[in-house]
């Protein structure tokens, strides 16, 4: 086993394959297939903001209810975030390429049904399809890479590439969703995905070398029946919370019955003889501070995405490209932090080293945006907010995927992947209920205190925004701390 460094000094390096041969070269392919993952993967990261934008176009074409509307979002986070544990189980047990191309011809398909929907149901169910199938894709993708790269620095730099495209794919999405709903129609938000997979499919034919099935290893159906059930829960009380409010009695049910779902599925996989997430995996410090890390976040920054989006378009008044292209330097800040900065010093530096201080950075630019007012320019009062959140969120997201992976035995490389994933989806569903109730609550009370204010509720609106930002700032403050408390034990 390759000896790790003391705390502090050096980054995990990945626990070598056993069963592969030592003197066998890199593959030649390795960067092209690199670029076939990513991209598979920024499609489905993609994917959850892409709508956002075109979700009014969406309900005028389709005759859609407004209380029925959230399901294009909620029926898509609702099967990704409930399904994922089991779709990297499986990409475990059936091989990794072959699971990655099945998630790439369910996406293509759903994402055509999708854009060809004659009614609200119709496009439901094939939201909920492409949820489906990106819980299969996204920890593919991720345990590919995990098992294409062993070499440190080059796994720095891959890794680097696909937190950049993790941590900005949300942002090209509300641009490239605004483009599309301007300048041709709400359904290209949905059938721009089906060449895209197509591609990516070609290039896995070609480039992927796939991994062998895990034999003397079962499905654990209990556990996983337990986890979704949970996951579903958790992340279906977040979508109902933000229109029903947090003491509803099915919101309040259904975390209830999340939280014990979760909580006997921990226990079961204890005692299963085949556990779907062993849970070393999550006792190992380092490990679980990158968890922890992602998940606080996206509490954090799901929400900022929200608030900027309708501030852009409330109060600057900008059109939907225009708002799109305002997340611009955000993408470029994320790629230089994750590419150019995190990944080039991973090799020497230990995960702490660089998702604390990312961390801390994201919190200054979160704090910058309190001071925002129905006066602020973009220049003077987004822009910096944007450049800081985009380094901070590169310098994270890269270390945390390659710290969450780093030593994981090969029969375990989709779960583990799938969890990082979990609480990326997860925190992004909480944060974003929890942030807007603590900014509509602040935003009632300032107009309820000013009633003579000609411009009382843009200027509430904007109060209930920097009261969440203060709160999104505290969440990330402690995941810093959290970052910080991650050690690399010295394996003997």
């Amino acid at each position: 086993m390759t000896k790790q460094s003391s705390p502090g000094d050096t980054a995990p390096t990945p626990v070598p394959d056993t069963t592969a041969n030592a003197a066998e070269l890199p593959d030649p392919k390795r960067w092209w297939a690199l670029a076939v993952i990513a991209g598979a993967q920024l499609m489905v990261i993609l994917d959850g903001t892409i709508v956002n934008i075109a979700l009014p176009s969406v309900q005028d074409g389709l005759g859609m209810s407004d209380a029925n509307r959230q399901w294009v979002i909620t029926a898509y986070s609702l099967a990704f975030g409930g399904l994922l544990l089991l779709g990297g189980r499986i990409a475990d047990l059936v091989g990794r390429k072959r699971t990655f191309m099945i998630g790439l011809v369910g996406f293509a398909a759903a994402s055509a049904l999708g854009g060809a929907a004659d009614g609200p149901g119709t496009l439901f169910a094939a939201r909920a399809l492409q949820g489906a199938c990106a819980a299969v894709l996204a920890p593919s993708a991720l345990s590919l890479l995990t098992t294409t790269f062993t070499d440190p620095a080059e796994r720095g730099r891959a890794f680097g590439i696909y937190g950049a495209l993790a941590g900005g794919g949300s942002a090209i999405g509300l641009l490239v969703g605004g483009l599309l709903t301007e300048y041709a129609t709400w359904r290209w938000c949905l059938y721009v995905n089906v060449p895209i997979a197509l591609a990516a499919l070609g290039g896995a034919l070609a480039l992927l070398k796939d991994s062998p099935r895990q034999r003397g290893v079962r499905l654990d159906v209990p556990g996983a029946l337990l986890a979704s059930g949970g996951l579903v829960a958790v992340v279906y009380g977040s979508s109902d919370a933000e229109s029903a409010g947090w003491a509803d009695p099915l919101v309040l049910t259904l975390f209830a019955a999340g939280v014990v779902l979760l909580a006997v599925f921990v226990w079961w996989q204890s005692r299963a003889e085949h556990p779907m997430l062993p849970l070393h995996i999550v006792r190992d410090r380092t490990r679980a501070a990158a968890f922890a890390t992602m998940g606080l976040a996206t509490v954090a920054m799901f929400g900022a995405f929200l608030f900027l989006t309708y501030y852009l378009q409330a109060v600057l008044d900008y059109s939907p490209v225009r708002t799109g292209l305002a997340f611009l330097p955000m993408s470029v800040t994320i790629v230089i932090g994750a590419t150019q900065i995190a990944a080039r010093l991973l090799p020497r530096t230990a995960p702490r080293n660089l998702m604390a201080p990312g961390m801390l950075l994201a919190a200054v630019g979160m704090l910058l945006l309190t001071r925002l007012s129905v006066n602020s320019g973009y220049t003077t009062g987004v822009l910096p907010a944007l450049v800081l959140l985009g380094l901070g969120m590169g310098l994270t997201f890269m270390p945390v995927y390659a710290t969450a992976t780093a030593g994981v035995a090969p029969k375990d490389a989709g779960v583990t992947s799938a969890t990082v994933s979990t609480f990326q989806q997860i925190g992004g569903s909480l944060g974003t209920v929890l942030l807007n109730t603590i900014a509509s609550a602040a935003a009632t009370r300032y107009i309820d205190a000013h009633p003579s204010r000609s411009q009382g509720p843009l200027e509430g609106m904007v109060h209930g925004f920097t009261v969440a930002a203060w709160w999104s700032a505290g969440v990330l403050l402690l995941a810093a701390l959290v970052a910080a408390m991650a050690k690399t034990p010295e394996k003997p």
